[in-house]
């Protein structure tokens, strides 16, 4: 937790993000570096709005305002757990100062939808938890906090529209996120997204160092999954032509891992073995392997219903953090985000 005074610092460290023209800050779109730290210091300031609430400090003792002000944002509402009754998301708007020029204002967030990840405080820690069990059994869209982030979602795109609106989450609140993300995608609503250290559900095979081991680990596990896929479509007559994954292929996620994070860093691998297999030619077996998990093939071969993993994404923007950490902690952090003379190295995977 940053006292009042450690404010100081990170405001010093946030200017370093921001573009400063006539004394007014502005937020470019087009500038991947702002965007990324702002989106996560808007995160961060969902943080801080449920541990205000938690130590019940109000007026000048709360500590959230600062983390969306500094931006020229302001808060609209806050996205409350009917469980807990934590916060775990907000609602921010962009207002800048009237003398911003309109190019300027073209190119930034109208809106930004942000959620926090899990609290390890005694008012949140529970529910968090239940909410991260959810998400490793691929039902946390049968949750009731999702089904509260969804409608204010679909409210402020009915209200705005979706190309107005950002989506920001870290760690679980990157899985709210992303499952949001995904879900208006499939009714042709693309929401520009920054997901920070988002979960996968899997073991964590970019954490083994010997690299032709985690190649054949993967290879192995990807030709045994397509061949299940082939054969499960065969049974059931369902034509091979129609490809479902390719009708999110459009919405293109900014994912945001670190490679000492084991909570994330499989992204890393999903998205290279991918164009690992079509550089040798087994692009075709990928692109079954890479649309459902073997999991939950194998449920669907015994009678089962399974949901499908959140993780199974076809196109994304990756951005790595090659930084070195010190700790976990660190490496799963939503601070390193905005830190300046970060290593970075960024992608893009098309479907």
């Amino acid at each position: 937790m940053l006292n009042p005074k450690n404010f100081i610092s990170v405001f010093y460290l946030a200017v370093g993000i921001l573009l400063i023209v006539n004394g007014t800050f502005h937020i470019y779109r087009d500038n991947a570096h702002h965007r990324k730290s702002v989106a996560a210091s808007l995160v961060q300031g969902v943080y801080v709005l449920e541990k205000d609430r938690q130590e019940r400090r109000q007026g000048p003792d709360a500590l959230a305002l600062p983390w969306w002000t500094f931006f020229q944002f302001q808060l609209l509402r806050t996205l409350v757990d009917d469980v807990d009754s934590s916060i775990f998301g907000a609602i921010y708007e962009f207002k800048p100062p009237t003398s911003i020029c309109n190019d300027t204002l073209h190119r930034s967030p109208c809106y930004v939808i942000a959620f926090r990840g899990t609290i390890t405080k005694a008012d949140s820690v529970s529910r968090d938890i239940e909410l991260d069990i959810h998400f490793v059994r691929n039902g946390l869209h049968q949750t009731s906090r999702f089904e509260i982030a969804i409608q204010a979602v679909r409210n402020m795109v009915a209200t705005v529209g979706g190309s107005n609106i950002w989506l920001a989450g870290h760690s679980l609140g990157s899985a709210m996120a992303m499952l949001i993300g995904k879900t208006m995608a499939k009714t042709g609503v693309f929401i520009q997204s920054l997901l920070f250290n988002p979960p996968y559900a899997s073991a964590p095979i970019e954490r083994i160092k010997d690299k032709k081991l985690k190649h054949g680990l993967r290879f192995a596990g990807s030709v045994v999954t397509a061949g299940i896929a082939i054969a499960m479509k065969a049974k059931q007559k369902k034509s091979l032509s129609f490809d479902p994954f390719a009708a999110l292929s459009a919405w293109v996620p900014c994912l945001f891992v670190n490679p000492s994070d084991p909570i994330c860093c499989e992204y890393i691998g999903y998205f290279e073995h991918r164009t690992k297999m079509e550089e040798i030619g087994a692009g075709s077996i990928e692109k079954l392997a890479t649309q459902t998990s073997l999991g939950c093939l194998l449920m669907g071969a015994l009678g089962k219903e399974s949901d499908e993993p959140l993780h199974l994404i076809p196109s994304a923007s990756l951005t790595v953090n090659h930084t070195p950490s010190r700790d976990f902690r660190e490496a799963h952090g939503i601070h390193q985000w905005w830190k300046p003379d970060l290593r970075l190295e960024s992608k893009l995977y098309q479907y």
